[in-house]
């Protein structure tokens, strides 16, 4: 299946990209005791809202693939199936929107990033990911990052699969970054040796995205 292109000129995209160069949200409070649970300039919610980018793959567990290569010594291509047959956790972890909801005592299902980079045995030269989504959507994180504690592939919450509107059948969930960059609707992993801003970075956002150090935007 060939990358649908997400939208380039919505009203989200543009609304994000103004916050970007306003500096919204931002409280400069970036010094806080880490013992404070809550980051600087967030609200907790209860709920767990939808954002996306206007486009909402519809794939099913059945179809649903995720191919990772680049710079790996084991390229793979995984079905939902094959995914399940990975060694599997339940990680909890608090997650963070740039938007400034934050959300409490996650509960997940899937398979640790660290698992993943175990099995495709990225090369000495591999640097970054590149994540791809089933919509278009691309991020990019550092593999350190990518590999950091309590980062999943995630296909289940609170103890029920991932529905559509939250990325499933299945997603990455970086919990010690903003939430943009766990990527929904995952189609592709890739290792690459040079850094590649993607969708939200080339928008005015920050490359890395650490809720405790305020990095909204670029």
């Amino acid at each position: 299946m060939d990358d649908d292109q997400p939208p380039q000129d919505s009203k989200l995209t543009r609304s994000k990209e103004a916050w970007a160069r306003s500096g919204k949200f931002l409280t400069g409070e970036t010094s806080r005791p880490e013992s404070e649970r809550l980051p600087p300039g967030q609200h907790l919610t209860r709920d767990w809202p939808v954002l996306d980018l206007g486009l909402k793959p519809d794939v099913s567990r059945e179809d649903w693939r995720l191919r990772i290569d680049g710079l790996v010594s084991r390229p793979a291509t995984w079905s939902f199936s094959a995914l399940l047959a990975q060694p599997q956790s339940t990680p909890v972890s608090d997650i963070h929107c740039v938007t400034t909801w934050s959300r409490y005592d996650n509960h997940w299902d899937g398979v640790l990033t660290r698992d993943v980079v175990l099995a495709v045995a990225p090369r000495d030269e591999a640097r970054f990911v590149v994540l791809h989504s089933y919509d278009g959507y691309t991020t990019n994180l550092a593999i350190d990052d990518f590999a950091h504690e309590g980062a999943l592939l995630a296909h289940g919450w609170e103890g029920a699969p991932i529905t559509a509107e939250h990325g499933g059948p299945v997603r990455l969930v970086v919990p010690h970054l903003y939430f943009w960059k766990s990527a929904k609707w995952l189609k592709r992993i890739e290792f690459v040796a040079v850094d590649q801003p993607g969708f939200w970075e080339e928008r005015g956002y920050h490359n890395r995205g650490d809720p405790w150090g305020e990095e909204r935007y670029s």
